[in-house]
């Protein structure tokens, strides 16, 4: 299936889950989660959830790394339309975020962190194939920045569901996962 085909169904297919499900799910992508490898993350880049389209709750995987790993840094990505930039802007407490035109919470401030320091990525998904590439939200943002990381950094796939056998028109400039995890278990490409 394609890219638009996938996004259209998996973004019905998260919505269709009620609340209760989204939690009981999140609670168990956090136990898979909890089974990765995470030695030497000290600066992970992940994104603010969006309830309203059915993301899952970020918020336990980065509470789950900062508890495991003393200093960690979190960072939020920050996009750019004219230029279809991103770039990873570290976050705390006091951090002020704010919605972009696309509805997505962005910092609106602080110290940036070059993408060659970034050890770990969550990658927002609809869906993902056994090869490892997913169907993000369509703009790239997160396939141009992976492209300027470390060749060590983890990529990282959070998904309610389990993947479907190929996406059709993947393309040179789609980046493979490393890691994708569902509720039942973790697949490595």
């Amino acid at each position: 299936m394609t890219k638009k085909d996938l996004r259209k169904i998996y973004k019905e297919r998260r919505l269709d889950l009620s609340t209760v499900q989204r939690s009981k799910l999140d609670d168990l992508l956090l136990i898979q989660f909890q089974r990765l490898p995470v030695s030497g993350v000290q600066v992970v880049l992940s994104f603010w959830p969006m309830e309203e389209r059915g993301e899952m709750n970020t918020h336990l995987f980065t509470r789950y790394l900062s508890h495991l790993i003393p200093g960690l840094q979190v960072c939020y990505p920050v996009t750019n339309p004219s230029s279809n930039e991103m770039k990873a802007i570290v976050v705390d407490e006091q951090t002020t975020l704010e919605e972009n035109n696309y509805g997505i919470t962005e910092p609106v401030d602080g110290e940036e962190i070059n993408a060659l320091d970034i050890d770990l990525i969550l990658l927002p998904l609809f869906a993902f194939d056994k090869k490892g590439y997913r169907v993000g939200y369509g703009k790239g943002y997160y396939d141009r920045y992976l492209k300027k990381c470390n060749t060590d950094v983890v990529a990282v796939g959070l998904s309610y569901f389990e993947p479907v056998e190929l996406i059709s028109d993947t393309n040179e400039f789609d980046v493979p996962l490393n890691y994708c995890i569902t509720p039942e278990k973790i697949y490595e490409f």
